[in-house]
């Protein structure tokens, strides 16, 4: 187990300690000490039971075990009838029928572990395990022998290399529960398999001898604890189905409220307290702008709705849910991924919960958007109605400087009827001032630049420009540009067209490169 690390290391022990036992009551035998041999043995019993359990309980190779269940009840019971009713404990008198009935529920289960992944070594190493315990159990009290008795050398070798195979590992890794519909037929199965040992003994008591009273005890308490095993699994998914229902409306009901990012990463990491238990979660991050070649690595074939990544703890695993809009089952357009790390079994028991709560998180995260878009619509409708009859030249632009709005005077001193729809303030900007105007935007913080404006005749427009820095605004998230006219504070030539002059005039063309290098 050091070795190998298994997901639950409890059904190794277990299986450990029922070999433990049988060795111990196999001394006492030898020892003739036969009623602490006969605890010994009936303690592997109930060992290898509880391991046998432990194994079907949330395995991948057995996430649903409750038809198990049900036939190992329905089978226990129906060997009680064949052995009272068909062999007679007179025909067999040496042979224990309570180990018969326990060898032949150890080969069952060994026996469906098997038939769920037939290249598992170890499954077919305890299967091969518990053949030879029957063996011995049935050949042994008949004929003892050395190779009878070799039937139980098989048994103790077959089980402890099974828990020397790597592929012991997969006998207890974690898997989502795969819930079998109900069905009534399999409902009257256990409730006749729980039935049929009081009949047994009502039967033989009006026959007016019990002798098999031991069988029918033992069968019965075996019948017993699958049922109550039964029954608690039901509850037990019923329970942890209730409180995902009540995390995911609690989930949602928090997404609905939120009103921006911070709001919506708050939700997501209260409804993966709720859904998970708080002690097995080590880190949850919503990233909500990853694009698809920033995501963690998926692996290789058909696109998954999530898939796993290793951790730096052993027992642990990083799941990643890419945020995906839920109705249209499409990947979000801006990106973005739930990442959570944690104890790999509470994660692949909640693996459903947290896909849908990143699907959640996804629409939530559009809305805010959509209504943060909405927002700044209606904001620059309330600007563009309030300044329509304004002198002010004011545009409002995003961060790469695209316009979003523009005063109806900066179109009317440019000469244009209207701005192209993706018009960008360089654009506007006198080829000579780009560099510059450009470098003051992308700085942080409020500030002012001069420069020339192009017009439409391509004569110039002096301006002196201040902006904003509103980009951190939720409803603007842009920059605020006035401007100024200073035209008239110039050379009136400088608001000429820029023309490439031959060398009749190189006093002028001299003189107006220093008016447009000093003219500020």
């Amino acid at each position: 187990m050091r070795r190998h690390r298994p997901a639950r290391r409890a059904p190794w022990w277990l299986l450990a300690g029922s070999l433990a036992a049988l060795a111990a009551g196999d001394v006492c035998y030898s020892y003739r000490v036969m009623g602490l041999a006969d605890l010994c043995y009936l303690l592997m019993f109930g060992l290898t039971a509880l391991c046998l359990l432990q194994f079907t309980r949330g395995g991948a190779l057995l996430g649903d075990r409750a038809r198990l269940i049900d036939l190992l009840a329905a089978a226990c019971t129906t060997l009680l009838v064949v052995w009272v009713f068909v062999i007679g404990s007179d025909r067999l008198h040496t042979v224990s029928a309570t180990d018969v009935i326990g060898d032949l529920l150890l080969v069952g289960v060994a026996g469906r572990l098997v038939a769920a992944d037939r290249r598992s070594v170890a499954a077919w190493l305890l299967l091969t395990g518990a053949l030879g315990m029957l063996t011995g159990d049935v050949a042994y009290p008949l004929a003892a022998n050395p190779l009878t008795e070799s039937a139980f050398v098989v048994l103790y070798a077959c089980w402890g290399l099974s828990a020397l195979h790597p592929s012991m590992v997969r006998l207890t890794e974690p898997a989502p529960p795969r819930h079998s519909p109900w069905k009534f037929r399999w409902s009257v199965l256990l409730a006749l398999a729980a039935c049929t040992p009081p009949t047994v003994l009502l039967i033989e008591a009006l026959r007016g001898d019990v002798q098999d009273g031991v069988l029918i005890a033992i069968t019965g308490a075996l019948t017993l604890l699958l049922t109550i095993t039964r029954l608690g699994d039901a509850i037990r998914q019923h329970s942890q189905a209730l409180g995902r229902e009540q995390g995911l409306r609690a989930a949602t009901a928090a997404l609905v409220a939120a009103a921006d990012r911070p709001a919506v990463d708050a939700a997501v990491r209260a409804a993966v307290g709720r859904l998970l238990p708080p002690a097995s979660v080590r880190r949850v991050s919503l990233a909500d702008e990853l694009s698809a070649a920033e995501q963690p690595p998926r692996p290789a074939g058909p696109a998954v709705r999530s898939w796993w990544l290793a951790a730096a703890d052993p027992d642990d695993r990083t799941l990643v849910c890419p945020l995906r809009l839920e109705p249209l089952d499409v990947a979000r357009p801006s990106g973005g991924a739930l990442i959570i790390t944690g104890r790999r079994e509470d994660l692949v028991a909640g693996h459903d919960a947290l896909e849908m709560l990143a699907g959640q998180a996804a629409l939530a995260l559009d809305r805010v958007t959509l209504v943060e878009a909405v927002g700044r619509r209606d904001s620059d409708l309330y600007l563009r109605a309030v300044i329509r009859n304004t002198a002010e030249l004011m545009v409002v632009i995003d961060v790469d400087q695209r316009i979003r709005y523009a005063s109806p005077a900066l179109r009317g001193v440019l000469g244009l009827d209207e701005l192209p729809p993706l018009a960008t303030l360089d654009e506007l900007v006198h080829p000579d001032d780009r560099a510059r105007v450009r470098n003051a935007l992308r700085s942080h913080g409020d500030g002012t630049v001069h420069c020339a404006l192009q017009r439409g005749d391509e004569s110039q427009l002096l301006v002196e420009l201040t902006y904003r820095d509103l980009r951190e605004d939720r409803l603007v998230q842009g920059l605020v540009v006035t401007m100024r006219d200073i035209t008239r504070n110039h050379d009136p030539a400088e608001r000429l067209p820029q023309q490439e002059h031959s060398g009749e005039m190189p006093a002028w063309v001299n003189r107006r490169s220093a008016q447009q290098r000093f003219r500020y």
